[in-house]
Parts: structure tokens; sequence; C-alpha cells
């Protein structure tokens, strides 16, 4: 049993894959779930773009408390000092503690596609992690597609690597950059870059042979001590080594030392959390995290789990922050509305939690997602409760687009609403905004504003649009997930509806409702 470092590139490596895109406010969000597990987290490649630029900045404000973020760049350009390197200027800039350096280690790689000798190559990587840990910078050398370059002249990619090493470079990545080898493979070259190197060594695999998690635990039996992961495996073309499978693996299976066990609980709302954020469904039989990867069909598997609930499981799911469910079971779920009973300190009787849990059934069958949607299903559960009316009702409203010519559209909402204050107040707003949604939001927070004073502190931070299955083209349903914040808390509502107006102004009502409850 050995501590293994985990170290997550969601953010960088994680956001190359085709269809994610995320904001600044997206990383945001993301690295503070991800700060609770203790790891080095990837923030970005500040030398590359300006956001990422801006991301480090804003966590320097307000700096990560467990885990040891990451900036990540490259080596020094062909006949170029790194005290002259524009990136290597930006990547100092993020005043992160730690920086990874990518490098070739393939001399194919080296001399035919940077088109420049094996020396030079070996010169810029010593010299760039020189510099770097001359400033001060605790350095890890990610060793760029090492494993094809070994089995092809295993000399030269070990000499890169005892570059970067000489150059002072405390940690050395090996990197299956294509994604093609076999664990025996990566064993080997585990092994000879060991004997290389003293230097502690990590493994980072890429999932094209759909072996990113197996080689990276070959990895490990063979030495490596740190593994590159991340959130549901995303990364360019097949992806990345995923973040719950390796941590699983080798936490409950081989005995390693990854996570707390309060980490490995958040591991399957980490994985729909990061999901919702890159807007991207999350497979219902994913490995350990899916919603079906404990779910028994009925039939045999049921049967003999009704008996023996980890009959046909190979872990147990709620040590992982899942649950046990079959196609069949009116009890499937009960867990995680206890859970969020306990979470939102809004005791429930026995009843109100079967009325909860079928509700939440029902409009996940909609298309509704409540996993990332906490003021939603915090609303949804007070309904239940006797006692609770909601603050106000939109008794009317409509929303126009217009356009008329090649001018500009315009965006206008009206608004009927009723106060529940025993007098039944009745408002009328009108109000014209950026787009319908914003429209929407101006007008609602001036037949509000009087009332619930509140409102005025309410902002929208995000707004996210899914596409869902069923329906036929534009008739499809819609998911829309808002973030709101008040300056002291944030909170995320959703709707959902074949109508992209109606879907917005269900989790829009839902996220005022949500913040006058919560000033109550």
């Amino acid at each position: 049993m050995k501590k293994i470092d985990i170290y997550d590139t969601t953010l960088r490596d994680g956001s190359q894959q085709v269809g994610i895109s995320f904001s600044v406010h997206d990383k945001l969000a993301i690295v503070r779930r991800l700060d609770p597990l203790g790891m080095y987290v990837e923030g970005g490649y500040p030398g590359s773009n300006p956001k990422d630029r801006e991301f480090f900045e804003l966590l320097r404000q307000d700096p990560l408390k467990h885990s040891k973020l990451v900036a990540f760049g490259k080596t020094c350009l062909k006949g170029q000092s790194p005290q002259e390197d524009e990136e290597l200027a930006y990547l100092l800039e993020a005043h992160t503690e730690f920086v990874t350096i990518v490098g070739k280690s393939s001399r194919y790689q080296v001399e035919d596609i940077l088109r420049i000798s094996a020396e030079e190559n070996l010169r810029m990587i010593r010299e760039t992690c020189s510099f770097l840990a001359g400033q001060g910078r605790q350095v890890f050398f990610d060793a760029e597609h090492f494993f094809d370059g070994f089995c092809q002249d295993p000399e030269y990619s070990l000499e890169c690597i005892r570059a970067a090493a000489r150059g002072g470079a405390c940690r050395i990545v090996l990197c299956d950059t294509n994604g093609g080898s076999l664990p025996d493979s990566i064993a080997s070259g585990v092994k000879a870059a060991k004997r290389a190197v003293a230097a502690p060594i990590g493994i980072h695999c890429h999932n094209d042979g759909d072996l990113a998690v197996a080689n990276s635990l070959s990895a490990v039996d063979a030495g490596a001590t740190q593994v590159q992961v991340t959130v549901n495996g995303y990364g360019e073309r097949c992806g990345n080594a995923d973040m719950a499978s390796v941590v699983v693996n080798l936490q409950l299976k081989k005995g390693h030392q990854c996570f707390s066990d309060a980490g490995l609980r958040g591991l399957t709302k980490l994985a729909r959390y990061v999901a919702e954020m890159a807007n991207l469904p999350l497979g219902h039989s994913k490995p350990i995290v899916g919603k079906g990867a404990f779910c028994d069909k009925a039939g045999l598997h049921a049967s003999a789990s009704a008996r023996a609930e980890l009959s046909y499981k190979h872990i147990d799911p709620s040590v992982v922050g899942n649950v046990s469910s079959t196609a069949v079971s009116e009890l499937a779920g009960r867990s995680n509305i206890l859970l969020k009973v306990q979470e939102f300190g809004l005791p429930m009787s026995e009843k109100e939690i079967f009325q909860v849990l079928g509700k939440v059934e029902d409009l996940e069958n909609q298309g509704f997602q409540f996993d990332v949607a906490d003021a939603s299903l915090f609303l949804l559960m007070l309904r239940f409760k006797d006692g609770y009316s909601a603050p106000f009702r939109v008794i009317y409203s409509d929303i126009r687009s217009q356009a008329i010519g090649n001018e500009d559209s315009t965006h206008s909402a009206n608004v009927k609403i009723e106060l529940n204050n025993g007098k039944h107040d009745v408002f009328y707003e009108a109000a014209e905004g950026d787009g319908p949604v914003n429209a929407l939001d101006l007008a609602l927070r001036k037949a509000l504003s009087l009332p619930y004073p509140c409102i005025a502190n309410v902002i929208l931070t995000d707004y996210k649009v899914r596409v869902l299955d069923g329906g036929k083209g534009s008739a499809k349903s819609v998911r829309i997930l808002i973030d709101f914040s008040d300056g002291t808390a944030e909170w995320t509502t959703v709707g959902c509806a074949t109508s992209l107006t109606e879907a917005s102004k269900m989790s829009l009502v839902e996220g005022l409702e949500y913040a006058i409850v919560r000033a109550q």
C-alpha cells in the first residue's frame, strides 16, 4: 500500500474534448468542487489564452484551500532561451508553486514533426526546467509521446527525461499521448524510467485504445506514484484516464491511498456536476458514477440483489456516493432524498420522502435534472411540507422578440404576479432586455423588488441550454440551468419544456423564489 498522488487535468486536457468549452465562471465553479479532494489540479495553459490567465488571476485572490493548483506550459522554442519565451513569462505570472512543462521525448516527434535536432530538444527541456526551478517553481515534466518513443528509440526517450531531471524537474510524468499502448509496454517503460532518474514517476494516459485506466493501474504496479486523470475521462479524441475508475480501482481494489472516505463518497456527485457544466450527457451505464452503474433489471439479478444487495455489484455503491436500484423498485433513489433532507436541514416524514421521490422520478423522466440544481430540489421538497406556499405566483407572462427588416431584434416581456401576503396584492410590469430571458428577468424584478427588496442583490451568473433526446427537430425538449448569486451564496435552478422560453421561465422563477425564501 502506498500514497498515490492524483493529478486532475479536467480544466486543461479535459477541456480539449470536442463539445466542451468551459467559461472562466465554469472553471472557477469546477475547481471549487475539486479543491476538497486534496490533489493536484491543473488549471489551464496561461501562455495560450487570456481566459486561462484570468482564471489564475482570480484564484490568486481566493486560493484553493486543500488542493495544489498547477499551471501548464511547454518548453522554450527552438533557438530561444527560456528567459526570452513569452509563454513562460505568462506561466510565471500565474504565480503557482507547481508548474507542468510538456516536451517531446520521441526522436521521431522531435526530428520529423518539430524538425529540430535531437540535441536541441534536450537543451530546450533541460534549460526550461532549470529556468523555472530557478524561479522557485516545483517543476513536473510531461514527457510527451514517451511510450511510442521508447518503443522506437528507448535510449533517446530516457535521455529526454534525464535532461528534465538534470534541469531540476522534481517529477517525471510519462505520457501515452497517442493512447495506443498496452499495459505490459506501459510497465516496461515505467520500470526503465525509474532506473534512469531518481525523481518520482507519474503517468498520463489517453484512452484511444480503451485502456487508459488499465494502463494507469499498470504504471502504478510498476512504480509510478502519480496518476493524471480527468473527471468522466474527458479529453482530446477518445479522452483521458477517468478519475472515478482510476481512484476506485487503486484504493478499493489495490489498497493504495488516493482520497479520503469523504472524497470517495463525492465522486458520483462530482461526475454529474461536471457533466452538467460541460453540457454533456453522462452515460446511464457509466462505471462507478452512472445512474445505472448499480442498477439491476427485474429478473434473476434483481431477485439475487433482494437477498444480498452486493450479489451483482463489485463495490458498495454508497462508498462512491451512488445508490443501488432495480428497474422496478419504488425504493430506488430513496437514500439520495434522505441525504438531501439532512443536507438541507429540512425534516421530512417517511410519507413526504416517498412523495418527493415519486415527484423527482416523474420530473426526471420528463428531462429535469436535480443533481446540480439544489435550489429547485429544495423548493420541490418544501412544497410537500404542510404550511408552505410560494411567496408569489406568475398569473400571466408574455415574452416577445421582434425584428423589422435589417434592424436589430427587440425583446420585451410583460408579467402579472400575485403575492402570497394575505392581501393577494397584484403587480403588473413590463421591461425590455438584451434577449427574451433578460427581458423576463427584468420584468419579474420590477414586479418583486418593492415587496421583496432582497431581489435587488440577486444576479444571474450563468445560463445553460441542453437539447434532450426525444421529439423531432425543434420539438425536442430543452433543459435550462440558471446559476444565481446574491454575493454571499450561489444556487442553481432547472426548467424543462419543449419551449425554450417556457423552460427558461421555470428556472428563472424558481431562482427568484429561492432567493426570497432564503432571505425570510
